[in-house]
């Protein structure tokens, strides 16, 4: 059953909170989070991209780099531009975005409901990118970044949730530069904090919406921590991790695309001769095309757009897999036309997150660095959770939640206190 913990949250004061607060890690690069923190001290960039911080062009894995993390993550705590709270709690982090509101349970979870199959992942993980998270929190003793869980919808915890943000105030409340506004709320009740707990020791699972690498890394902190101490006692703060948990049917996942430097060898005009083994062909023009259903696909190609309907047959609606789209994707362009066996190691594709709209994807074709681009329809929770509860992997890059976390609304550390 589901570990949902309390912990002293090291937050920032209400004035700094919408300067502390950035973007995750893992959603820019190195240029963008310079530019982004430029002439904001207190930005958590600071800490989760300290590379910005350095000579540009260091390599972002370097030791320079993770001592960086620490001193600056230092620096904040001593100048009190972070501060622990005085006794353990849970949190609610709303995040408001295009009219709709999510409600997060902010808390820990636990490192051995990861290795014993409660906390269910949908995605497989890199060594090098697990390795490079772990670094950071080993170097910090602390969980910098939340990672972003799910769990199916408990009617009573919407509930004590909706009565306690309508009756308290929350300490902070922004609008950040990606136009969500961002509301978090201090848990002071400590019978719904018990009975929060309660709820969540009744949920059979939960799962890994976002930050996977984060989430392994955290169990392999927690099991070295446990190796290198030989009063381990089990209740230590390393053996929990730093989450906000979202009930499912608050979520949304929104498209996440493909683009393809060159077509194989191919003309634009044999590509399209060689998916009508597949597709159904219409060719829609300029005008800009978003699939509206499953099994629909948009193409971008040569100046103009296509429709792409998966034909019958060439498909599986009972494999939760098989069904996925960009499993069709894969199986009826990808590998056979396009000759991209890999998607996790190919330099010849990239991904493109709905969020950037698909104008990103005509771009990169008409600048010539592209060849050809595809959108996909979105999966959906339920198809996520089914594939996380039989055990199955989804193939890279194939959600994208959207709003992202904030993070530096809260930090926890993995210090004894």
């Amino acid at each position: 059953m589901a570990v949902l913990k309390p912990f002293k949250g090291i937050r920032p004061p209400v004035d700094l909170a919408p300067k502390v607060a950035s973007r995750p890690y893992d959603v820019l690069n190195s240029e963008e989070a310079r530019r982004e923190a430029a002439g904001n001290p207190y930005s958590l960039l600071h800490i989760i991209k300290p590379e910005i911080d350095l000579e540009p062009g260091i390599d972002v894995h370097s030791e320079a780099v993770y001592e960086k993390a620490r001193e600056n993550y230092r620096k904040f705590l001593e100048k009190g531009w972070l501060r622990q709270d005085d006794r353990d709690y849970l949190y609610i982090y709303a995040q408001t975005w295009h009219g709709r509101t999510q409600y997060g349970l902010v808390g820990c979870a636990a490192v051995d409901d990861y290795l014993n199959g409660v906390i269910l992942k949908h995605e497989l993980t890199r060594p090098d990118k697990e390795d490079d998270r772990m670094r950071h929190v080993l170097v910090n003793n602390a969980n910098i970044e939340p990672v972003f869980f799910t769990y199916r919808t408990v009617p009573e915890i919407d509930h004590l949730v909706g009565d306690y943000v309508k009756t308290h105030d929350p300490v902070y409340d922004f609008t950040a530069v990606d136009e969500v506004r961002h509301r978090f709320w201090i848990i002071e009740d400590r019978e719904m904090t018990d009975r929060l707990v309660t709820l969540f020791d009744a949920i059979s699972h939960t799962y890994v919406a976002d930050g996977h690498h984060r989430t392994a890394a955290a169990a392999r902190v927690g099991l070295e921590k446990r190796k290198n101490n030989p009063d381990h006692r089990g209740d230590e703060e390393y053996n929990y991790f730093l989450a906000v948990h979202f009930p499912h049917d608050q979520l949304t996942i929104i498209d996440y695309n493909r683009v393809v430097k060159d077509l194989n060898g191919m003309t634009p005009d044999d590509l399209v001769d060689k998916l009508q083994a597949g597709f159904v062909v219409e060719k829609k023009g300029k005008e800009i095309f978003k699939p509206s259903k499953l099994h629909e696909f948009s193409m971008y190609l040569d100046g103009a757009w296509y429709v792409l309907t998966a034909k019958p047959g060439t498909y599986d609606d009972q494999d939760p897999i098989g069904m996925l789209d960009v499993t069709i994707l894969s199986e009826l362009v990808l590998k056979p036309l396009l000759g991209i066996e890999d998607l996790r190691r190919s330099d010849r594709i990239d991904f493109v997150g709905g969020i950037r709209g698909l104008e990103e994807l005509k771009r990169r074709v008409d600048s010539g660095e592209m060849a050809v681009a595809f959108a996909l329809y979105p999966v959906s929770l339920e198809q996520l959770m089914h594939i996380a509860d039989t055990g199955n992997i989804m193939p890279p890059k194939t959600t994208w939640f959207e709003p992202k976390l904030r993070s530096g609304l809260v930090i926890h550390s993995l210090d004894e206190s």
